[in-house]
């Protein structure tokens, strides 16, 4: 075999002048420049495998099968040409070899697509339909999202994402006949539901990712069980008062309302551009970060009342925060994290017009007049007020019940040393 021409850099713009036309559908074009390509290099390892691609295209799978077998002897290490290869041994009908081909393709780039793709359509006719879901299912994952494709995988590509929907199905009601007499006995249904609903790739597990504290081994809800807060009947029974304060403060104090998310120039707060400064998601304190509203609060006096009976963060400068939020109609509040895990956010809904929609995680839940939850704002969590009007509910912070009295005392002291430490700037908002 002749040894590749010197002028190498050549020899390669030319081909992929060659593979922009073929992949685009110019075939007079591309063979044009395919022989113009053989009759400057024909031994060339690229020139063999785009004579290869175009002796594919034409259903010559002998001579495809040929050349490239002559373009992986003089360059063993080029993903793409095992898998030119591979792709002439499937139309040959020889699934072995097209195997091992793949696998020489996927020993040197694990993660190349279209190797990856090609394993799974031989899977798949070889009736190793398990095997070919799995195959699939790897290179979908190798997929970066907003990836530009060529168009000639999308075809393939489709052919995977159907693979495994249909897999994910099979072993959906497989595991639904195997599990159903374990589950008969199963108290909680929904954190099972949810594991399995993550095993077959139907919700994507959510963690806390606070902004400033992250404290470990306390429980990673998103929506967290009632029964941690004995206290929210009560709350919910005050929510005919609470409200009636917050309807005369809507009508009244519309001076006192400010724009929630309010960040300085320069700070890069890319998904709060809209609502920065915006009034479209404003609020009405009660207490910010520990200051307490006394206008505001003589205005409030059930809510006061109301908030003194729950376990409230007391830290000099941080907390409490109470508030009444309102989102004006068709607005969207973003994808966001909390500052820390140690606090949990309650929300007590007071005017719902219409369709308003929360999301914590993979749980999207519709808030109902006069009910109460309490989440973990470290869990990345959004909002929707598809309605009409405006929506409001009463928003506060209390201890995670998971904290022991000597570790809040703990996290108050941490959160004002770190302060002290910053001259004075408030450490839950360091990271923003």
């Amino acid at each position: 075999m002749s040894a590749i021409p010197v002028d190498d850099t050549q020899v390669r713009a030319w081909v992929q002048q060659f593979e922009s036309a073929f992949n685009s559908g110019e075939t007079a074009k591309a063979d044009q420049l395919l022989a113009r390509l053989e009759s400057m290099a024909p031994r060339h390892p690229l020139v063999l495998n785009a004579l290869g691609q175009r002796y594919i295209h034409r259903g010559n799978s002998q001579a495809a099968q040929e050349v490239l077998q002559a373009a992986v002897a003089l360059d063993a290490t080029n993903p793409a040409f095992w898998v030119n290869l591979s792709a002439a041994q499937s139309q040959l009908g020889l699934a072995d070899d097209e195997m091992v081909s793949l696998e020489k393709a996927l020993a040197i780039e694990p993660r190349f697509l279209p190797a990856l793709l090609q394993k799974g359509s031989l899977l798949n006719r070889l009736g190793r339909t398990r095997s070919a879901a799995a195959a699939y299912q790897a290179a979908l994952a190798s997929i970066a999202p907003r990836a530009n494709l060529p168009p000639s995988l999308k075809p393939a590509i489709q052919l995977a994402v159907n693979c495994v929907r249909e897999n994910g199905e099979a072993l959906t009601a497989f595991l639904r006949d195997r599990l159903g007499p374990t589950r008969s006995g199963l108290a909680d249904e929904m954190r099972f539901d949810h594991c399995l609903e993550i095993l077959l790739g139907r919700r994507r597990p959510f963690l806390p990712q606070p902004t400033f504290m992250y404290f470990p081994y306390l429980p990673a809800y998103g929506f967290y069980p009632r029964s941690e807060f004995p206290w929210l009947a009560e709350l919910e029974a005050a929510a005919p008062a609470i409200r009636a304060e917050f309807e005369r403060v809507f009508a009244q104090d519309q001076d006192s309302l400010v724009p929630y998310v309010a960040f300085p120039e320069g700070v890069p707060i890319d998904q709060w551009k809209e609502l920065n400064h915006s009034r479209r998601w404003s609020a009405f304190y009660l207490w910010r970060e520990g200051k307490a509203f006394a206008e505001h609060q003589a205005r409030c006096p059930a809510t006061v009342a109301a908030l003194a009976k729950v376990p409230r963060i007391e830290i000099s400068g941080h907390g409490p925060t109470a508030f009444f939020s309102i989102l004006d109609a068709k607005s969207h509040i973003p994808p966001h994290n909390g500052a820390t895990n140690t606090r949990l956010t309650v929300h007590l809904p007071l005017l719902l017009p219409g369709k308003c929609t929360f999301r914590v995680g993979g749980d999207r839940r519709q808030w109902q007049a006069g009910e109460a939850w309490v989440f973990d704002d470290t869990v990345e969590h959004e909002a929707w007020n598809e309605s009409d009007a405006p929506r409001a509910i009463l928003i506060f912070d209390v201890w995670n019940p998971y904290l022991t009295e000597a570790e809040r005392k703990l996290v108050t002291e941490t959160a004002v040393g770190v302060e002290e430490f910053y001259g004075g700037v408030n450490p839950w908002q360091i990271q923003h």
